[in-house]
């Protein structure tokens, strides 16, 4: 008689939805004239987050509109596709009109260096998408089982090696895209060529990937993009000033579940290295073998990282040799000292300058006292570079020439931006993700609430004799972990309203995951948790020790679980 344990596990429901969607149409088009509702069916909203879309409400307006007999104030949030979130003045004019036109206003920088669009109801959605195509901008698989937006550091401009990743960054993204015609069918009215062949998929099948997939590219000595973050990660080498090629990790990954002990964090493998023309091919072959190993059983344990835990790295890394014909050679030598962007001022190999300019949780809204959308739309106006997102939700002002620098300039002080850099590096270092009102997943606030908490640890790290100090603090509502809360020395995740999972311990390189000090506190509990450890910290530490080296030597318990790069302990 077999084990029941060894039998077939049912698919998870979204591989049902994949296949029966003709390649991601499924019935979009359909629903989207259906004016009786805001909303799409539940099998919809999983095939448009290939097309960058996710529907949502204001949970804010929840209970009122239920005692009012309403459906939920639904509406859509949209993510743009920005392979190293490299934007031109002119569309970021097109998208600054968009969001007051179509939108709620604003545009959010996100943690994977690129814009989203927030309260879009549905017969806005299209119009905006096709405002997008005009300026030579998409929302294709910026969210979904496929790979996401491509990270890379922003300002290719300071140097060849940094201009030569970023090329091989957008490279990727486009190799990896879909090949479905269902976005161009849908949101830009293309008819499908009548006697064309069968459709396919040459990369992802026809059910695409088990789960998201994340690629993200570093250049030492700076990780500000979390590299071991990535499922796929390539770790830049320069030798003589030259790009010869990546050091490439495999496996990383923050999501997680409350109480679900199967799920967790966890840092990506080093596997070997690689030159620059062997980008692509070793990439499709770690995105396919993903595709074909990957659990579709249970969508908890569905990431690469889980695939790498069950069958072993050496395994999967012997797989992708195989699969891209590509030898990995000996891991490289490379050192990370830092994770945060460069603020204010710097002049690149090329001449030009750029301007770093923080943008707390990369809201960019304009407010009675803050005019921060206007500000940036003046100066796209005549802006003859670029803009870059970074990977800390912060903006770089790039290509500025030292002719164009006094006008820019002026800009920012007339509406006080110039002040921005001028934070404590607590907070220019801070993260976290939208959470309420928008976000469903979301236990706890977040952005609404970090400037609160920002401010109350300012004061204590202000006390201790710290304010000059380089700390990573990260917030997320949730425990999937988008705004990279388990790689900061002060992490919070949401466990409930008011109530969050701290942690600390992360090295502030980002080689090392934090530790849970406590399971569910409120930020005034925390304070009182840290007040003291960062007292002990201003008097004891040892000569250039970071908060968290610190935090994970004396505070955490000897014999807690400690994630460092490759999973080891």
């Amino acid at each position: 008689m077999s084990n029941d344990q060894d039998a077939p596990q049912p698919l998870s429901a979204n591989e049902g939805i994949k296949t029966a969607s003709n390649f991601l149409r499924g019935t979009i088009a359909e629903e989207l004239l259906d004016e009786s509702t805001g909303a799409i069916s539940e099998d919809n909203q999983q095939l448009t987050k290939f097309h960058g879309l996710y529907l949502q409400d204001d949970r804010d307006l929840r209970k009122e509109r239920r005692q009012a007999k309403l459906e939920k104030a639904f509406s859509f949030m949209l993510r743009v596709r920005l392979p190293g979130g490299r934007c031109t003045p002119a569309q970021w004019l097109v998208l600054d009109q968009l969001a007051d036109e179509r939108a709620n206003g604003s545009l959010r920088l996100t943690t994977r260096q690129t814009f989203q669009f927030h309260g879009l109801l549905k017969g806005n959605v299209k119009p905006l998408v096709q405002g997008m195509h005009k300026a030579l901008l998409d929302s294709i698989a910026a969210c979904g089982d496929v790979n996401r937006n491509v990270m890379a550091p922003p300002n290719p401009e300071r140097s060849a090696a940094h201009g030569a990743m970023y090329e091989h960054a957008k490279g990727i993204s486009e190799h990896l895209l879909p090949s479905t015609r269902a976005y161009h069918e849908i949101w830009l009215d293309e008819e499908k060529v009548a006697g064309s062949a069968p459709e396919e998929e040459p990369i992802y099948g026809k059910t695409y990937l088990p789960r998201k997939f994340k690629i993200g590219f570093a250049i030492p000595p700076s990780n500000d993009v979390d590299v071991f973050s990535q499922d796929l990660g390539f770790i830049g080498i320069v030798e003589n000033g030259e790009l010869v090629g990546y050091n490439v990790t495999m496996g990383g990954g923050l999501g997680m579940s409350h109480g679900n002990e199967a799920t967790h964090p966890r840092l990506a493998d080093v596997v070997g290295f690689i030159t620059p023309d062997q980008v692509n091919a070793i990439g499709e072959a770690v995105v396919t073998t993903q595709r074909d190993y990957g659990d579709r059983t249970n969508r908890k344990h569905a990431r690469l990282k889980y695939t790498i835990e069950d069958r072993g790295i050496d395994w999967f890394k012997a797989e992708v040799e195989k699969r891209s014909g590509i030898t990995f050679g000996p891991v490289r030598d490379y050192t990370f000292t830092t994770i945060q962007d460069p603020h204010g001022w710097h002049e690149c190999a090329d001449g030009s300058w750029f301007y770093g300019l923080h943008i707390l949780s990369g809201r960019i809204i304009d407010r009675d006292d803050w005019k921060m959308k206007t500000a940036l739309r003046e100066i796209a106006e005549i802006h003859q570079g670029d803009f870059r997102l970074t990977p800390t939700q912060n903006l770089t002002i790039s290509g500025v020439s030292a002719d164009q620098k006094a006008a820019i300039e002026a800009i920012l002080a007339k509406h006080g931006l110039d002040k921005e850099n001028e934070r404590s590096l607590l907070r220019l270092n801070a993260m976290s993700c939208v959470a309420l009102p928008t976000c469903g997943l979301a236990l706890a606030e977040s952005e609404r609430v970090l400037p609160e908490v920002l401010e109350k640890y300012e004061a204590v790290f202000e006390k201790a004799g710290l304010a000059s100090n380089a700390i990573s603090l990260r917030m997320t509502g949730c425990p999937n972990g988008c705004g990279r809360p388990y790689l900061a020395e002060i992490g919070f995740v949401g466990k409930g309203p008011g109530r969050y999972a701290l942690y600390i311990g992360a090295k502030y390189n980002g080689t090392r995951l934090n530790r849970m000090l406590a399971p569910r506190v409120t930020i005034d509990e925390s304070i009182e948790l840290l007040t003291p450890i960062i007292e002990r910290y201003a008097k004891e530490r040892a000569e250039g020790e970071e908060f968290g080296d610190f935090c994970d030597r004396v505070i955490l318990p000897a014999d807690a679980t400690v994630h460092t790069v490759g999973g080891e302990a």
